[in-house]
């Protein structure tokens, strides 16, 4: 398991064979995105904060595109949010 997705996991107390449902569309994801793309310039380290769990089409129509970053962090602080009030 690649360490960012061991730090999502981890912090949403999820196992491998959970259900993770794409924090946009709520079908299964299947990856977990920086929302600032490590190779466009982000940070190195993986925090939750940049980390959201995404399926495949919206991994490819969202992900590392400029115009998204913002809805995309905005997408992810509810997650959080939601997260921290159970």
């Amino acid at each position: 398991m690649k360490k960012h997705t061991k730090v999502y996991f981890d912090y949403f107390c999820i196992d491998q064979c959970d259900f993770v449902p794409c924090e946009i569309c709520g079908n299964k994801a299947v990856d977990i995105h920086h929302i600032d793309a490590r190779g466009m310039g982000g940070s190195d380290k993986d925090h939750v904060e940049n980390l959201m769990a995404v399926c495949r089409f919206c991994h490819e129509k969202f992900g590392d595109k400029k115009q998204f970053k913002q809805y995309l962090k905005d997408i992810h602080i509810k997650v959080l949010n939601g997260k921290s009030k159970k």
